[in-house]
């Protein structure tokens, strides 16, 4: 039986959830009303970036120990929070405008380069992590692991910077 090519459908949907984000930061802020406060989506998103941080340590901590059924209920819990993150990031930038950093000096600087890595490994990891997951739930186990020695830092990293993000321009919000 001939093995299923699931990489059109990764390049599909990374296309796709690049493309959205990166519209947002050319359409104008949302003018309407709207039922809530909608500060309170970027501690929400760092909650989520918080969870997927644990949620990803406990995967790797199961696959170390062999315990599969374990690693695969965890990274589940990481796929579920980062698309909760995204939803609610992507509602943020369509309902408001970025937020300006106003720090200054050396801070300015690491808030700068923690960003951009961040920005570029989250664009990264995308792929990856749908690439490692297909390649998990379809056993290929060799490949899996080839790919997840690269995505597991990668997607470590993002969650724990979108944390650290937060934490150094909330109180500009």
């Amino acid at each position: 039986m001939k093995e299923r090519n699931y990489t059109p459908l990764v390049a599909v949907l990374t296309v796709v959830i690049v493309a959205l984000v990166a519209i947002l930061f050319f359409l104008p802020a949302y003018d309407g009303e709207v039922g809530f406060d909608v500060k309170m989506l970027p501690l929400l998103n760092a909650i989520f970036n918080c969870f997927t941080f644990l949620t990803l340590v406990v995967a790797l901590v199961a696959i170390k120990r062999k315990n599969i059924k374990m690693h695969r209920a965890f990274i589940g819990l990481a796929f579920l929070s980062t698309t909760l993150f995204l939803v609610s990031y992507v509602t943020y930038h369509y309902l408001t405008e970025s937020t300006k950093y106003g720090g200054e000096g050396i801070l300015r600087g690491i808030y700068f380069f923690v960003l951009l890595t961040h920005i570029v490994l989250a664009v990264v990891v995308v792929p990856l992590a749908l690439m490692s997951a297909v390649r998990g739930m379809t056993n290929q186990v060799e490949k899996h692991r080839r790919i997840a020695k690269w995505t597991m830092p990668i997607w470590l990293y993002v969650s724990f910077t979108g944390v650290v993000v937060y934490l150094m321009i909330s109180p500009y919000y």
